[in-house]
């Protein structure tokens, strides 16, 4: 039952983090009491490290969402190297995700919303100038935010997978 308990209330808070205990117990068929603490938990052992929003990109003035690949020369990756990096990408707040990872011939991947394409180009030449002599290649995959959208990004549709 605490397993189910668990998976099931992660699945509520995946499709509306904002809901509260109270309505979650109502749903789940469990007091208020329990939930808080079966949600404490979850925070305590990070299962949930934070809660947050998908907003509408485009009302905020972002209309480009942009996915950079690059490819890392692997005679100078290193720990060291990997650790300026994440220094880096913490001084732009617009890259949401970056991580190192494999595909398409690439080691890692940078995904950053725009104002506009004109500032986009800006931090991708100034991104080309402060690390290229650390990269053999770099490719980016560009979209408007609002348009040509076929599924909106969110958590919700992984809670059929959690069942």
């Amino acid at each position: 039952m605490r397993k189910q308990l668990i998976k099931r209330l992660l699945i509520e808070l995946l499709k509306n983090s904002k809901e509260s205990d109270r309505k979650l117990a109502r749903k789940l068929g469990v007091s208020q009491p329990t939930i808080t603490r079966t949600r404490n938990k979850l925070e305590r052992e990070g299962f949930i490290r934070s809660y947050t929003i998908f907003p509408n990109w485009r009302k905020l003035g972002f209309e480009i969402l942009a996915l950079t690949f690059v490819k890392m020369d692997p005679a100078v990756v290193s720990d060291e190297l990997l650790g300026k990096v994440k220094d880096y990408a913490d001084r732009f707040p617009n890259a949401i995700f970056a991580s190192t990872g494999e595909g398409l011939g690439m080691t890692g991947v940078i995904m950053s919303l725009h104002k506009d394409y004109r500032e986009y180009a800006r931090r991708l030449s100034l991104f080309r100038n402060d690390w290229g002599k650390f990269m053999t290649d770099i490719k980016s995959f560009v979209t408007v935010t609002g348009e040509g959208e076929i599924k909106e990004f969110s958590f919700r549709y992984l809670t059929e997978d959690l069942l």
